[in-house]
């Protein structure tokens, strides 16, 4: 009998079939889109195929066994596409985007991390791609290799055009302005589909990076308009209490405030931090403080607690835009008062690009891991444990010139989560997640680390005469993980109970200003202003888009990169409006209107930020008050060697 071929076509068709499968199965499994009603989840059924034919069409032009084996390779590509998305995802619960391939120098530093991410069913990803690869190689006889009559590309080529636009269609239906008005790469994937959106993002790229070349001092006018309408005047009680007091910014590695008073069998999980968090101390603690962070983290944080604006929606401004003009906090006090400024952190300073954008940020010294004891037994995950990164700190910070700046990143309580077992001194909850199970014993450890340090600086004299800012970077725990969180905390996790969980808090001992909690709506992008008005140095001249958490003109909204937001009354989730309080959707129609407005306001200062950013406008303002850091005056020598 003699055995059927497959033709090119056919080839094609399964090709094109087995690779949206795929891309079905990482949406229900892998990818959390929020999807809803049955026109997103038609859509969802849609997006695939459309960029997947248009590529795999091409290679139809082709003849004999050529065409299959480049059938095969477009198909591996997607799903290699896909399955790095996946993998990305379950990491940063983002997307890749071409931004952040500008940050792979990272990967080495984070490949614990990485590994973490692989699941055991991974190589479902994979199946077609080997059962096409054994066919090319050992069943060739099974390939027809008649040629597909060339005329009929244009047609399934103009067939996966029409479909995009289809699609496309259908998603301006359910979410008007996708994408013009669009910041959550989520949406646009539940949209688009992964593979349009690669496109999409790298038509935007190309956008931005033009975007410094076109940009005027007329983009800067616009820019400056709005911070000015946004300025919150100070409060005299406080403007100038701490002036030319020593300012020490302890950064919490991954650390979310549902920590606070949290109990894992009987235990209090942060016994040091609950006893700040409660009033009755030297230090105020913000109970509704966000992060306000995109793709770059910890970069982001550190990027909006310097220079009060926001992260970029692809990538890390500290990868991309690190030789852009900044108008950073540290350089801001060294000029109007003398501060010595450092940062201190037990990594590599090449990580996250910190050895370049801190010379911009006007940085005078940058204590890198070559200035600390990089001994194997002092090492955890990405680098050196808190505690010890804590005590080689203190007498670096006693060398300072004082004022001075500060800024300590601790690092132990980073995914993927790992202490040793003479470290954990909490039991793990058992929730069956790992992820969560760690994060709960490293968030002790960065607890007992920074009681330890607070102690250290009483005993040298730094505690009293100090501001202390102590606060969250972002996120440890993402949705990924919403069921073992769910057993952790003993509720479901709701799109609005996870926006609730987007607290990092914020600590703040300011010398002569009694300990208390602040319940007002916060975010990292007020801390300059805040910081500015306590120093006695008016934020008004300068590029900011927070406002004073001292004022009582403070702006409430907390905005989110991905053009969510919250407010004491309003959250804004994927589009939907939610009552704060209730977290009901919003059925009234004056508080629809002024939820629209809300958002509006959101998506105009992201537009403003990143236009900011990526016109490099700030190189066009001639501020009387600050001068223009030249980065060419830092240089950040290595330390001690490394063991």
């Amino acid at each position: 009998m003699k055995e059927r071929k497959i033709s090119i076509f056919v080839f094609f068709l399964l090709t094109l079939l087995t690779v949206s499968l795929k891309t079905y199965f990482a949406y229900y499994i892998d990818l959390s889109l929020g999807v809803k009603g049955i026109v997103q989840n038609l859509i969802l059924l849609m997006n695939p195929y459309s960029l997947v034919a248009l590529v795999l069409s091409l290679f139809l032009f082709f003849k004999g066994r050529k065409a299959f084996w480049f059938v095969f390779a477009g198909g591996f590509l997607l799903t290699l596409l896909l399955y790095s998305n996946v993998v990305y995802f379950r990491f940063f619960s983002d997307f890749i985007t071409f931004s952040t391939l500008n940050q792979v120098s990272n990967v080495d530093s984070m490949s614990g991390a990485v590994w973490s991410s692989f699941q055991w069913y991974d190589f479902i990803y994979f199946v077609d791609t080997i059962i096409y690869l054994f066919i090319l190689l050992f069943r060739r006889q099974l390939l027809d290799t008649k040629s597909f009559q060339r005329k009929f590309v244009p047609v399934l080529m103009g067939m996966s055009v029409a479909l995009f636009f289809l699609n496309l269609a259908f998603a301006e239906t359910d979410r008007p302005e996708l994408l013009t008005r669009t910041f959550d790469h989520k949406y646009l994937v539940k949209y688009l589909g992964p593979y349009n959106f690669t496109v999409y993002d790298g038509v935007k790229t190309i956008q931005n990076n033009q975007q410094k070349a076109l940009a005027s001092e007329d983009d800067l006018a616009k820019v400056r308009s709005y911070t000015k309408t946004k300025y919150a005047e100070s409060n005299p009680q406080y403007f100038g209490i701490a002036k030319e007091k020593n300012i020490i910014k302890i950064h919490l590695e991954s650390f979310q405030t549902f920590l606070i008073n949290k109990k894992v069998n009987g235990e209090e999980v942060t016994p040091f931090l609950n006893q700040l968090a409660s009033g009755n101390k030297d230090f105020i603690y913000y109970s509704n403080f966000f992060h306000s962070t995109g793709q770059g983290k910890t970069s982001d944080a550190e990027l909006t607690m310097d220079n009060s604006i926001y992260g970029l929606p692809q990538g890390s401004a500290f990868s991309l835009k690190g030789d852009n003009t900044y108008q950073s906090l540290p350089a801001i006090l060294n000029q109007q008062q003398g501060y010595s400024t450092s940062v201190m952190h037990g990594d590599y300073k090449t990580f996250w690009n910190r050895d370049q954008i801190y010379k911009h940020f006007g940085i005078d010294k940058f204590y890198d891991a070559t200035y600390y004891d990089m001994s194997p037994e002092n090492l955890e995950n990405l680098g050196l444990k808190d505690k010890e990164f804590f005590k080689e700190s203190i007498p670096y910070l006693k060398a300072e010139k004082q004022p001075f700046y500060s800024h300590l990143l601790t690092l132990t309580n980073h995914y993927p989560f790992t202490v040793k077992p003479e470290d954990a001194t909490i039991d793990s909850p058992n929730t069956g997640n790992p992820t969560v199970d760690g994060y709960i014993q490293t968030a002790r450890y960065l607890d007992e680390s920074v009681k330890q340090f607070v102690t250290d600086l009483k005993k040298e004299g730094l505690y009293d005469d100090s501001v202390i800012m102590i606060y969250g970077d972002h996120y440890g725990i993402s949705e990924n993980h919403n069921k073992a969180m769910a057993k952790l905390l003993g509720e479901e996790i709701t799109p609005t109970k996870f926006m609730d969980l987007q607290r990092t808090g914020l600590f703040l001992k300011v010398p002569g200003v009694k300990g208390h909690v602040d319940s007002s709506y916060a975010s990292q992008v007020d801390v300059v202003p805040t910081i500015l008005h306590l120093t006695g140095i008016n934020a008004k001249p300068y590029v900011v888009f927070g406002t004073d958490l001292f004022s009582k003109k403070h702006n409430q909204t907390v905005v989110f990169r991905n053009g969510d937001f919250i407010t004491p009354e309003y959250k804004s989730i994927n589009g939907v409006y939610y009552d704060n309080m209730t977290n009901q959707p919003i059925t009234d129609s004056a508080d629809k209107t002024k939820a629209d407005k809300t958002k509006h306001q959101v998506e105009t200062e992201l537009e403003m930020s990143d236009s900011l950013i990526n016109g490099d406008l700030l190189r066009f303002y001639k501020n009387p008050e600050f001068k223009k850091v030249d980065p060419i005056k830092f240089n950040y020598e290595n330390g001690k060697v490394s063991k």
